[in-house]
């Protein structure tokens, strides 16, 4: 049979827009393989979040030439995910002699199979009906331009069981797809679309198959993902989480990723009332000071956001913050930086995802401001702000010390064996010893140690 080969760049709707993908492949017959020389098919999902997001697209297609010289073999290549949303088909005229087969935009995935039977059989750019495709059988293709489809579509419906999901433990669920939030410093606008809910009974019904194929936890999806509300009835992303809930073998519910401007009363209340629904919110502020905010086009203030977490310790006690922050943004003084060490100090954060600011194309930023702080002087304050955050974690890791958490256990070792790993309800990671068939179990485990960025642990009692 054909085989193909899935490489993923960026975050994790980016992972499950992936086993969307091998699933579709799958089901149009086509074997995975993890050896590149082996594949017929080679798919590199993009992310565009960040800076040398097409550097790292390039030096990949180099490989990918080289590797093609040395071996006689030339695989289709397929370039899919938010830098084919965005540079389209200026990729096919910027890739120094690189192949690139297809290209599929982020709202167009459900086309993949078509367009790579099109790029190994055909040169015809009109699409053949699913129902006729023939699969390849050897490594050789015939040349053919590249076959693009970047147009947007509002279907965001997506065949149940297609997906082939890589952890059989969890399950990513997307339950929104793109935004409407246009923060100055975002591509994400551009290369999702705007914002598409998905209806309520294709979320529990894909959730409940994910149980139903041996998934425990369940995480969704959506760039703003607390903005649901569902268009087929009456359901905002309180009512989801209980819906979801009900769910009979799902143990544990995260999502990702909230905005600030949408934490509503009802949802706090549905994670500190709903016990599958994990203590951890990220919740990202991306600056600690007004004006910075403002700039961003975040819409709340500083005093609005440290009064949310606030709230949020008030109504659920034991909850587990983390963020995202951008340093050296257009016009960041200093002050506006001490302000954003200073927000750090107070919300006392579990975990932090930090950056340097980089202008993205497309954006609000790019087209207004200029990019005015210095790589030295941003680099001095990513350095700052990474210290305090490692003395508040390092503290908040100390002191649950002597604590029974629940443990989730997802993983063993890759040094050794009798070593396994999982994550609190928090979201901390425990590695502890015991049997590799704890696995997708909850074990109780008592926290004995603290390491920067994660917890030692041993079990309370046999798992079994």
């Amino acid at each position: 049979m054909a085989k193909y080969l899935v490489e993923t760049f960026g975050c994790q709707m980016n992972y499950h827009d992936s086993e969307r993908m091998a699933g579709l492949l799958e089901q149009a017959g086509y074997d995975r393989t993890d050896d590149d020389r082996d594949a017929d098919v080679i798919v590199i999902n993009t992310c565009s979040v960040r800076e040398r997001a097409e550097e790292k697209l390039y030096t990949r297609l180099g490989e990918i030439r080289l590797m093609g010289e040395e071996t006689g073999s030339h695989p289709v290549v397929a370039v899919a995910g938010c830098v084919a949303q965005q540079e389209g088909e200026k990729l096919l005229s910027k890739t120094n002699g690189h192949v690139i087969d297809v290209l599929v935009g982020t709202q167009s995935l459900k086309m993949l199979p078509v367009l790579v039977e099109e790029a190994r059989t055909s040169t015809s750019a009109v699409h053949p009906p699913t129902s006729e495709l023939r699969l390849p059988t050897s490594h050789l293709r015939p040349p053919a331009s590249a076959r693009v489809d970047l147009q947007p579509y509002d279907d965001v419906s997506f065949p149940l069981g297609v997906a082939r999901r890589t952890d059989p433990h969890k399950a990513y669920v997307t339950i929104i797809e793109g935004c409407n939030e246009f923060c100055a410093f975002c591509v994400v606008p551009y290369t999702r679309g705007n914002e598409r809910m998905r209806p309520i009974r294709d979320i529990v019904a894909e959730v409940r198959h994910a149980a139903e194929t041996g998934a425990k936890e369940v995480q969704l999806l959506g760039q703003i993902v607390n903005h649901y509300q569902a268009p087929d009835e009456t359901c905002d992303f309180a009512d989801l989480l209980s819906r979801v809930s009900d769910v009979e073998g799902i143990e544990r519910i995260r999502f990702a990723s909230p905005h600030p401007r949408h934490v509503t009363p009802r949802m706090m209340e549905a994670l500190r009332d709903l016990p599958k629904v994990c203590r951890h919110l990220h919740l990202p502020v991306q600056s600690g000071s007004t004006r910075v905010l403002q700039a961003m086009r975040r819409r709340y203030t500083r005093e609005e956001y440290l009064d949310l977490v606030v709230r949020l310790r008030e109504t659920i006690p034991d909850i587990a913050l983390s963020t995202d922050m951008i340093v050296g943004f257009p016009t960041e003084t200093e002050a506006d930086f001490e302000e954003t060490l200073t927000l750090t100090a107070r919300a006392r954060y579990h975990s932090m995802f930090s950056f340097k600011y980089s202008p993205r194309p497309n954006t609000l930023a790019l087209k207004r401001m200029p990019d005015d702080v210095s790589e030295e002087e941003k680099t001095r304050r990513i350095v700052a702000l990474q210290g305090l955050q490692r003395t508040i974690q390092g503290e908040l890791f100390e002191a649950a010390i002597g604590r029974v958490e629940p443990v989730l256990i997802d993983s063993t070792s890759r040094r050794r064996e009798w070593e396994l790993s999982g994550r609190t309800p928090g979201n901390t990671v425990v590695n502890l010893p015991g049997d590799p068939a704890w696995a997708g179990r909850i074990v109780q485990v008592r926290i004995t140690g603290a390491n920067p960025n994660s917890l030692r642990g041993e079990a309370v009692a046999d798992a079994n």
